[in-house]
């Protein structure tokens, strides 16, 4: 065999074996092996790209599901509803309901898509995506990118009724851009999805449509909040729990206010997701994208959001908390959980660690549930900010 036919078998069966190799890997869903190979290999697509390649993966189901079963002390129930673990995708991911399957292979006990807007509509220019590697962060300006109302529910319909979809499925809501009245974008929503969803989401802290924030302010608040609730409450059984999103940048005293008027006649949300991207803490920050407009997501967040979390199970006198920021592993989400969180979710992890992370996160929460004698996640709710 000549030189030329020996490096070519060489070529052919190396490649050979770094492809088996990867594929034994993959399947074996081994941590190591996508952080710091896979999602690095993710990495040479720009952002957005490589989030609509997991989209794309997720939607068609391309990933082996996770072979984690979750043990009992990580059931909860909350919201009326029981979830085999509390570790759900948040909003943001699957903005417009492609993934929900391939999201619950990946072992989440939760799926929360959107956010949707009533009208189709384009988002902000890109880009709009930056990942800030050396900081273990993303920021985004997405602008509420999305497919609208009809496309969006004509999927969960079928996901519904065809798939037979039976885990915990959240619809987080928003407004268009061009919209005249928010009020009415969102009570729009929630008649369109409120047979679909096993609990709703007003989002009106994302930083990246022009004056959403202002939502958040007392009068407002409380002028969307009673229209929403009396848009859920016309709804037949069982109606879903309507949840609320709030912004880790809101000052002490606006804290306080959310917290009056959700806990004030005809304004009684069922829940709080604390919290939405921040605008601020870019000056620590290592990553030349840190300056770019748009709402930061990940590490930089998490001490901010569980400070907020624990803030708020303590003004609103223990109302259930969706804990969002930062989370990338099993004390992450326990810190969380001990400030008020019953359930957390996470998304920017997924970026850096690749699926694996959602298993690495139960696993570890399980074990620290363990360590400290709690047979339950409820048991250790809120124990910190007491």
């Amino acid at each position: 065999m000549s030189l030329k036919h020996k490096l070519k078998s060489l070529v052919v069966v190396s490649m050979g074996g770094i492809a088996t190799f990867a594929a034994i890997n993959v399947y074996k869903q081994d941590e190591h092996f996508y952080k710091h190979y896979i999602m690095p290999v993710v990495h040479l697509l720009d952002p957005e790209s490589a989030h609509r390649l997991g989209i794309v993966v997720s939607k068609y189901r391309l990933l082996p599901k996770a072979n984690y079963t979750d043990p009992k002390q990580l059931n909860v129930t909350v919201f009326g509803k029981t979830f085999s673990n509390p570790i759900g995708i948040a909003a943001g991911f699957d903005k417009h309901a492609e993934a929900v399957l391939g999201l619950q292979d990946m072992g989440f006990g939760l799926v929360e898509i959107g956010s949707v807007t009533p009208q189709p509509q384009e988002g902000n220019a890109k880009p709009r995506v930056f990942r800030l590697n050396e900081d273990y962060a993303v920021i985004n300006r997405y602008g509420f990118n999305s497919d609208g109302h009809e496309v969006v529910y004509n999927r969960l319909n079928k996901l519904r009724s065809e798939a037979k979809f039976d885990g915990v499925l959240g619809i987080n809501l928003g407004k268009n851009k061009e919209s005249q009245s928010a009020v009415n974008d969102y009570v729009a929503g929630i008649e369109k999805f409120g047979s679909l969803a096993d609990y709703l989401v007003i989002n009106i802290s994302s930083p990246n449509t022009v004056g959403l924030r202002n939502l958040q302010g007392k009068e407002q608040l409380r002028d969307l909040l009673k229209n929403v609730l009396e848009a859920r409450n016309k709804l037949q059984d069982p109606k879903p729990p309507l949840l609320l999103k709030v912004a880790p940048d809101l000052s002490t005293q606006e804290r306080k206010d959310v917290a009056e008027v959700i806990k004030s006649k005809g304004c009684k949300v069922d829940g709080l997701i604390v919290s939405n991207t921040t605008i601020h803490g870019r000056s620590a920050l290592e990553n030349k994208s840190r300056d770019e407009t748009g709402g930061l997501s990940g590490r930089p967040v998490k001490e901010v959001s569980t400070e907020m979390i624990a803030e708020m199970y303590k003004l609103t006198n223990g109302l259930p908390i969706i804990g969002v920021g930062g989370v990338s592993c099993g004390q992450d989400a326990y810190e969380k959980i001990k400030a008020g969180a019953s359930i957390v979710q996470i998304y920017t992890t997924l970026v850096f660690d690749g699926p694996p992370v959602v298993t690495k996160i139960k696993r570890e929460l399980a074990e620290l549930l363990e360590r400290d004698n709690y047979k339950s996640i409820s048991e250790a709710v809120g124990v910190d900010a007491k």
